[in-house]
C-alpha cells in the first residue's frame, strides 16, 4: 500500500478516539454468515489503522498481528493495547512478514482501495495458511440518516461539494480476477446505523479522507472546516442525536 495520506498524528488519533467500533458488527456478521463456531488460532489485520479492526479480529481469533503502513497509525495502537494481547508492526499490505504459524484468517478493512491487488494477494498466498479465510470489509458514511432528509441535502450539496472524494480504485473483486490460490467464496453487501451527537458526529467527519485531503492540501484549515460542519448541521440535528446509515460489504476468500 503506496499511500500514506494516512500518516499523520491527527487522523491516527482521530481514528481512535473519533471513529465508532463499526468492525465488531462486521465480525459477528462474519459468523453468521460462515457459520463460525470456535476461534482461529493466528490472525492477522492488515491497515489495522488504530487497532479497532485488529480489536475485532480478536474477538474470534487468540492470537493478533496488526500492521499498517502508517508509523503513527501503529504507534497509537502500541499505546493503546497491550502487548500481551496484540503484536502490531508497521509495513505495507503487500510486504507482511513471514509469521513463524501461517495465519488462518486474515482481516483487511477499508484498504484495498489503495492497494497493488496483484502484490497484495501475492503476498496473502505466503504468509496465509492452506485453507484459511481472507476477509476484506469496508463500510462507509452514505446519504441517509432515519428520518432526516436534510442531511440527505446536506451530504450531496454542501458535503459533497465542498470535499469531494479523493481518487481511489474501486474495483469489485471477481473470480475471473482471482489467482488459483484463492476462491470468492462470498460477497455480501448490508447497512449498520449508529448514533451520533452534533460534535461526535463533527469529530468523525474531521476524520474522512475527503477532509483529511483538504487540510493536507492546505485549501482549508481544520477550524475552518469544523466551523463550517457546527454552523451547516447545528439545523440538522435539532440538538438531539441522529442516526446515521453506513453501507458496508464483506468478501469472505478462501486460500485453498
Amino acid at each position: 500500500m503506496n499511500n500514506k495520506s494516512f500518516d499523520d498524528k491527527r487522523i491516527a488519533h482521530g481514528y481512535a478516539s473519533d471513529r465508532p467500533w463499526l468492525h465488531k458488527f462486521v465480525i459477528e456478521r462474519l459468523k453468521s454468515d460462515l457459520n463460525i463456531t470456535k476461534a482461529f488460532y493466528n490472525g492477522l489485520d492488515v491497515g489495522c489503522g488504530a487497532g479497532l479492526s485488529t480489536r475485532a479480529l480478536k474477538l474470534i481469533c487468540d492470537n493478533v498481528t496488526g500492521t499498517d503502513i502508517s508509523g503513527e497509525m501503529i504507534q497509537v495502537c502500541l499505546d493503546t493495547y497491550a502487548a500481551s494481547e496484540f503484536t502490531f508492526y508497521t509495513a505495507k499490505a503487500e510486504e507482511s512478514l513471514l509469521p513463524e504459524t501461517p495465519y488462518d484468517i486474515v482481516t483487511a478493512a477499508g484498504v484495498i482501495n489503495w492497494v497493488d491487488k496483484d502484490k497484495f494477494l501475492k503476498n496473502m498466498s505466503l504468509v496465509m495458511a492452506k485453507k484459511s479465510m481472507l476477509i476484506i470489509y469496508d463500510f462507509w458514511i452514505s446519504d441517509k440518516m432515519s428520518e432526516n432528509d436534510a442531511y440527505t441535502e446536506w451530504f450531496h450539496n454542501l458535503y459533497l461539494t465542498n470535499f469531494p472524494k479523493p481518487p481511489r480504485n474501486e474495483d469489485v473483486w471477481r473470480q475471473s480476477d482471482m489467482p488459483e490460490e484463492f476462491i470468492i467464496k462470498k460477497q455480501v453487501t448490508y447497512q449498520i446505523q449508529h448514533e451520533f451527537a452534533l460534535e461526535s458526529f463533527i469529530r468523525f467527519m474531521m476524520t474522512q479522507s475527503n477532509v483529511n485531503s483538504q487540510i493536507q492540501n492546505h485549501q482549508k484549515t481544520e477550524s475552518e472546516i469544523y466551523d463550517l460542519m457546527d454552523q451547516t448541521l447545528s439545523p440538522i440535528f435539532h440538538g438531539i442525536n441522529q442516526t446515521l446509515i453506513f453501507d458496508a460489504y464483506s468478501w469472505y476468500i478462501e486460500r485453498r
